[in-house]
């Protein structure tokens, strides 16, 4: 007898071996329309394969992540196919799913185009139609080699010779269609629907190198039903039209040069609000009880070899060798310098918790194919800090930090955030009692949020658990920003110790901790989430003093110089353009407040404002208008 565990806990009973499919129709027909792919023991499976054994087993659906993973990978494998039969003669390479969508990577001379779009969608909702049977057969490693290669798939075959020996070689057929693949997939092209889009064409090297040959990569886009498409496609083009590359421009913020890619040349105006995030953290840092300090870009080779990053990250630092012969590198990270300035002097418990903030310039190399504005760099800036502590402290400290981010986030217009929790890998160092208290820590510190959260077992790094704070944004997506993790190995690494009470020496925790991750990231993260109407204290530029001709230009500049002095930042428009042409020009610059100035304003010491996105007029009193525009400009602190 065959016993079957559901993720409830009943049991179900079979004879003899059994498939999926039948294990979905014992539960329920309308199960059985809806499943998809399962879980065996854990690992995903087709619904046709064949359990033999006693097993735990799951049932997927389209509601689940699973589920709609394994459908976009359905539709991966069906673009391609729809792909050779338009365009025989091409060679597909890879075909992955990513957020919300897939994309596949093809080899062919003539350019993708956008009507070429068009032909493989209704091709692809043919082959839907066609509702071809998808099943799996292992292949003999040297036979596959062989196969592609006679067919002309050279691309395969060099995938195929890097499987792992002893690893299947797993081959997808979609009738007679098929491909390299570990699966798993529906149980036929029909279960796919037709509910996708291919969104874009992109260049993208084989394998990520730049010395291999530049494949074309289509993207798409595909989900349950018709709706959740139709929304998808919704926030695609309302995210187009906040893309921050697009608005830092018009906003006279920031731009790059092919001189110096992956890095960002400040405007005035974004280096003003660049400033502002600095300074609101700072502030909120000092209240909490941090230090601030700051350590060098550039540090030698062998303090990195000790650290470890040197092996795990030195592919992506940047090196330099001087006259000397001494290798240096400019920092990816700020934890290394952070622990110098620890070591320095001798620390004793009563010294602990010791927080140390550092707004840390780092640098990595990142493919010029991965470089997306503010939102991936090669030079950012990080609001690192790192918490020295004991192991009793992890608690509270985790608590203080979670409570801290959570509030920053919510002065900043985030309230929907969700956090992400991994512990122990199966590779790591220090002791299981300390794993045992820091993750203990971790989920303390997630649990008194009362927010939702997901553990991801076994994703930690190697050196001890972590959290990742996670914003929703305005149109619904979501930003890994925050993160702190409990480190029980870098302290010890660079000799990091204090004195405990019985006068013996100890190694420290140390917690990192970021709140905005990256100032740059976080930038283009505000501007698209406010579509570039920042807040008012928070806005580069406040207010503009507009007269209505140049027969008031005496008084807004009087009105100017008194707003300057309440610390708003502001400006004077003079220029000998027309009153309707000066608005709209500062309304794209997204500038929150107009002060129009013309005789009624002259003759009562008044300004009309104007608020952005508003065609309604109010006229204030000057000394009333600073008071509260004052007020509202400040930085919130605690």
């Amino acid at each position: 007898m065959l016993n079957i565990t559901l993720p409830d806990g009943n049991k179900l009973n079979f004879k003899q071996k059994v498939t999926g499919i039948q294990i979905a129709e014992k539960i329920s027909k309308s199960l059985l329309k809806e499943a998809l792919v399962m879980s065996v023991n854990g690992n995903l499976k087709d619904l046709t394969y064949e359990i033999e054994k006693d097993s735990s087993v799951k049932i997927f659906t389209s509601k689940d992540n699973e589920g709609l993973e394994t459908i976009r990978h359905d539709t991966a494998h069906i673009l391609a196919m729809a792909v050779q039969e338009l365009f025989p003669g091409t060679q597909v390479t890879i075909g992955p799913t990513i957020e919300n969508g897939f994309y596949y990577d093809f080899s062919r001379k003539e350019p993708f185009t956008e009507s070429d779009l068009i032909k493989i969608e209704k091709k692809m909702a043919e082959i839907v139609d066609r509702d071809e049977p998808t099943t799996r057969e292992v292949w003999d490693r040297e036979k596959a080699i062989s196969h592609f290669k006679k067919i002309g798939e050279k691309y395969k075959s060099e995938i195929i010779k890097d499987i792992p020996k002893g690893e299947e070689v797993s081959i997808y057929f979609h009738g007679k269609w098929h491909d390299l693949c570990r699966g798993p997939h529906l149980t036929s092209t029909g279960k796919i629907g037709k509910n996708f889009k291919l969104t874009k064409v992109a260049g993208a090297y084989w394998r990520g190198n730049s010395n291999n040959e530049m494949l074309q990569r289509i993207y798409g886009t595909s989900w349950p039903s018709k709706k959740e498409l139709d929304q998808h496609l919704k926030r695609i083009e309302e995210a187009e039209k906040r893309d921050h590359r697009k608005l830092g421009k018009e906003m006279d913020l920031f731009h790059f040069r092919e001189e110096s890619p992956g890095a960002v040349f400040w405007h005035e105006k974004g280096w003003n609000l660049f400033q502002k995030l600095i300074s609101y953290m700072r502030n909120r840092q000092d209240e909490a009880g941090y230090k601030e300090i700051n350590t060098p870009e550039i540090l030698d080779k062998s303090l990195w070899e000790k650290s470890g990053h040197w092996e795990k990250f030195g592919v992506n630092m940047y090196t330099s060798e001087t006259p000397d012969e001494k290798v240096f590198a400019i920092k990816p990270m700020n934890c290394p310098g952070c622990v110098q300035v620890f070591n320095q002097g001798l620390k004793s418990y009563r010294d602990l918790p010791l927080k140390m903030s550092e707004f840390g310039k780092v640098h990595r190399y990142e493919p010029s194919g991965a470089l997306h504005g503010l939102l991936r760099v090669r030079a950012f800036t990080q609001d690192d800090a790192h918490i020295f502590c004991t192991e009793d402290q992890i608690t509270q400290e985790c608590v203080s930090v979670t409570n801290l981010i959570l509030d920053i986030y919510k002065d900043l217009g985030f309230e929907n955030i969700i956090l992400k929790y991994s512990d122990r890998p199966d590779q790591r160092v220090g002791e299981d009692h300390i794993w045992d208290k820091a993750e203990s820590a971790l989920l303390e510190a997630i649990r008194s949020t009362k927010l939702e959260y997901s553990i991801n077992k076994g994703e930690g790094a190697f050196y001890g658990p972590k959290i990742e704070y996670v914003l929703k944004d305005a149109i619904g997506r979501d930003w890994q920003c925050g993160t702190l993790q409990v480190d029980l190995n870098l302290p010890q690494r660079l000799g990091a110790s204090y004195v405990e009470k019985d006068g013996s020496k100890k190694v420290p925790v140390m917690l990192h901790r970021a709140l905005f991750g990256s100032l740059e990231r976080f930038i283009g993260i505000l501007i698209e989430h406010y579509s570039g109407k920042l807040p008012f204290w928070i806005s580069p530029l406040q207010t503009i003093v507009i007269p209505v001709s140049n027969d008031f230009d005496g008084y807004a500049k009087e009105v100017y110089n008194k707003i300057k002095k309440t610390g708003i930042t502001c400006e004077v428009d003079l220029k000998n353009h027309n009153l309707n042409y000066k608005i709209r020009e500062h309304s794209l610059l997204k500038i929150p407040i107009l002060l129009i100035c013309g005789k009624k304003e002259v003759d009562s010491n008044t300004v009309t404002i104007r608020r952005l996105d508003s065609n309604k007029q109010e006229n204030m009193d000057l000394d009333k208008f600073l008071e509260k525009f004052s007020a509202l400009s400040k930085v919130p602190s605690k």
